[in-house]
């Protein structure tokens, strides 16, 4: 908890179409009172602009490794430093194979590497992405660490499709989110 007394949430959004419905996510856990910093990598910026997520955070929202940070530390450490927890929503799998190896090549996957919050990752992808052996190992070595995974649905996909790899519903992910707050 920070000195502020509120729950804060660093929340890492990536480059998928679910995007939107991280908006929906900032929506329900500012109303919960929590603090939301929101991290985006540069593919995100391209399905949702920051500033839908600075409006709804009331917060800046980060996405170049090199911008001015706001506090004396480099941007990666503070966001790091006032997480809760760190939730990554959605996740695509080329995030959850730089979590699973430990690549640190962009703001947000600077953030969780330096990050001793819980973190908890909500995938969201193809279905044939999301069934490739290198997913699903990537999955298990992350599950095996300990990182909490909030499961990803089945149904109608933005690629025309239907199978696994949707993103979890904003209820579901915020429910999995307000249980670390309750620890």
């Amino acid at each position: 908890m920070s000195l502020s007394g509120k729950f804060n949430v660093v929340l890492g959004v990536t480059g998928s179409i679910a995007a939107y419905k991280a908006a929906e996510l900032v929506r329900l856990m500012t109303k919960a009172g929590w603090g939301v910093h929101v991290v985006m990598t540069t593919a995100a910026t391209n399905f949702v602009t920051p500033l839908t997520f600075r409006t709804l955070s009331q917060n800046p929202v980060s996405v170049d490794s090199f911008a001015e940070p706001d506090v004396w530390l480099p941007g990666h450490i503070s966001l790091a430093d006032r997480a809760d927890v760190m939730l990554v929503a959605p996740c695509s799998a080329n995030m959850m194979a730089k979590i699973a190896y430990g690549l640190a090549d962009d703001l947000l996957s600077s953030t969780i590497l330096a990050c001793k919050a819980p973190l908890l990752l909500a995938p969201a992808m193809n279905t044939g992405m999301w069934e490739n052996k290198a997913t699903q190992d990537n999955l298990a070595l992350l599950k095996s660490r300990g990182v909490g995974i909030v499961d990803a649905g089945t149904g109608e996909l933005a690629c025309g499709t239907s199978g696994k790899g949707r993103m979890a519903e904003p209820e579901e992910i915020f429910a999995a989110v307000a249980q670390i707050a309750a620890v």
